[in-house]
């Protein structure tokens, strides 16, 4: 069987501070609007300048990955808060994750009520003695001092319609957000947000909020944000295989990610990508599917792209 090819972006490792982000694998560029087009690539860029207004101020990749998150968490294009997708039930359930290359890590899975999950999932790091939590009360959020939001808040009419669609999750698979960075001082961060899968059933979790799978940050070797078929990157712990590769095997960062969506992704049937950074600052964006919502700024402006 043939493997889908995997297009990668590779950024030298530099002096300065790096930014990464995804919007999700999966999309086919042939099928969107000029408009929606247009639209995602503006959040996408929106997302990289608030990341990098983080780190060029000299702040944490922690706050930095967060910032550019939530910037694609508040837009419908993406499948990640506002405009997730939906259960068999017609309901987001959202699930999100941080880690820091110190291996702090925070996460939530069935989420409902903050409007941005990635700071639920920040909080869990920040407030508790916990890694991950399930579907934490409104009281608690609240209590955190998130910003609410009813159900309603998350379901567009573009996710109703794909719901209407689709009787199973095999069809609208992707969409997932994230982020990876590395700060000044050559720490690493990575973020992930997302809605999980159309008409998955509820209480489905996916790779998002499962550290070693969707996400991975270690300050000893690199960060790393996931996105495609969960199931097949929570079987794979791909996040985690790409930061082995590096520690264990020694491997060049492309060649980790190439062989790792090769082996645990592409060569079982499934399709995704991922964004990576190392503490030297060099970058890697990679997909096997159709295209992915992307964007990187290595200090000389946003750059995005979808196919």
């Amino acid at each position: 069987m043939a493997l889908p090819t995997v297009q990668l972006t590779h950024l030298p490792a530099g002096d300065g501070p790096a930014l990464a982000l995804h919007g999700g694998a999966g999309v086919d560029p042939a099928s969107l609007t000029d408009e929606q087009a247009r639209t995602a690539t503006a959040a996408l860029e929106a997302a990289v300048r608030a990341g990098r207004e983080v780190l060029d101020a000299g702040g944490p990749a922690l706050d930095a990955v967060c910032a550019a998150v939530r910037v694609l968490e508040d837009s419908e294009s993406f499948n990640a808060g506002r405009g997730a997708a939906l259960t068999t039930e017609g309901v987001a359930e959202l699930d999100a994750a941080v880690m820091s290359g110190d291996s702090r890590t925070g996460a939530v899975t069935c989420a409902t009520g903050p409007r941005n999950p990635v700071m639920a999932a920040r909080a869990v790091m920040e407030r508790t003695d916990h890694v991950l939590m399930a579907a934490p009360a409104r009281e608690l959020l609240e209590h955190w001092g998130l910003d609410l939001v009813g159900p309603e808040y998350y379901v567009t009419e573009a996710r109703l319609q794909m719901l209407r669609e689709t009787g199973s999750f095999t069809e609208y698979r992707h969409g997932t957000v994230g982020a990876v960075a590395r700060d000044a001082s050559g720490h690493v961060a990575a973020a992930t947000s997302t809605g999980g899968i159309t008409a998955q059933l509820p209480g489905r979790v996916g790779d998002t909020p499962l550290a070693g799978c969707g996400t991975w940050a270690d300050d000893a070797t690199v960060a790393v944000s996931c996105t495609g078929t969960g199931e097949l990157f929570v079987r794979g712990a791909v996040a985690h295989e790409v930061h082995s590769r590096l520690r264990w095997a020694g491997q060049a960062l492309p060649d980790a990610v190439r062989e790792a969506l090769d082996e645990l992704v592409g060569a079982r049937g499934g399709d995704g990508g991922l964004v990576a950074v190392t503490p030297a600052g060099e970058v890697v964006l990679a997909f096997n599917s159709p295209g992915m919502y992307r964007a990187h700024d290595t200090g000389e402006g946003p750059v995005t792209g979808i196919a």
